[in-house]
């Protein structure tokens, strides 16, 4: 079976000579939901640009597959990596609409590596189209607020539109970038239980990076937990305890505990499922 995400040997260190990412490897097996965890400056933004190839690393023998499709190699950008960016969905932490257009029209620009291109100069869709973009509505509960503009829907709701664009993608992978961090407590909860429904359903890949060690124990059966670039844990969220996340972040542990310490995580939704390899 091919694995959903290969990565190896990846780094990345920007011009003021910060190593952002360093020697990360991981592999994420088809239809796991994984849970990126660490503090601000840990690598998990620059992580996920990588998987999606928006920007490449440096220079070695890294490699970084995702659908069984190269996206870079040795800090180079693939030369396909556009049609491999096709099953690939991405929800920035922003959301990524346009404001004045229709919520219906920002969920079909997920369709756009598949349609003409000047169909989607004029954002024309046809009635089959348009369909598959309301049922994706209906699958993350915002149908109702289809054919009104973006910007009057509430930050949950547009993070939720963002979601069923990549439905309408068909996306085997989803990479979510902090999904809920500008989002109050039950936007987040409807997000998150968006993703692992998404997750469970279609077996789709869920990589979702996160700040709360709460919500990533309760909605993601593995945890890659990273610190100054490197992967510092990966392994069963039941199995990340206090003592080892101070172990592991220090003096950051405040940043990534709710107020009232791990005690009160609930148990995860979902049973784990088998863990990939680790590298």
């Amino acid at each position: 079976m091919t694995n959903a995400i290969e990565v190896r040997g990846l780094s990345k260190t920007f011009r003021a000579g910060a190593k952002a990412l360093d020697d990360v490897s991981l592999t994420v097996a088809p239809g796991e939901m994984v849970a990126l965890l660490g503090a601000s400056g840990s690598g998990k933004s620059t992580l996920l640009r990588h998987l999606a190839g928006f920007i490449a690393g440096d220079p070695g023998s890294s490699s970084v597959t995702v659908n069984g499709h190269a996206i870079q190699r040795d800090g180079r950008i693939s030369a396909g990596v556009r049609s491999a960016r096709a099953g690939i969905g991405f929800v920035f932490q922003q959301f990524n609409l346009v404001g004045r257009l229709p919520v219906i029209t920002n969920v079909l620009t997920g369709m756009l590596p598949r349609v003409p291109l000047w169909r989607s100069m004029l954002r024309y869709f046809r009635r089959a189209e348009v369909q598959v973009g309301l049922d994706a509505l209906a699958q993350v509960g915002i149908d109702d607020y289809a054919f009104q503009r973006a910007s009057t829907l509430s930050g949950g709701q547009q993070q939720r539109a963002a979601i069923a664009r990549t439905l309408v993608q068909n996306a085997r992978v989803i990479l979510a970038d902090e999904p809920i961090a500008s989002l109050d407590p039950e936007s987040s909860r409807r997000v998150m239980d968006t993703l692992a429904h998404i997750n469970r359903s279609r077996k789709v890949a869920v990589v979702v990076s996160l700040h709360q060690v709460d919500v990533a124990l309760r909605y993601c059966p593995r945890v890659v937990a990273l610190r100054h670039g490197r992967v510092v844990y990966d392994g069963p969220a039941a199995e990340l305890t206090e003592t080892m996340l101070r172990d592991l972040y220090g003096a950051d542990i405040a940043e990534l505990l709710p107020q009232d310490g791990v005690r009160t995580i609930q148990p995860p939704l979902i049973a784990p499922r088998p863990l990939a390899a680790a590298a």
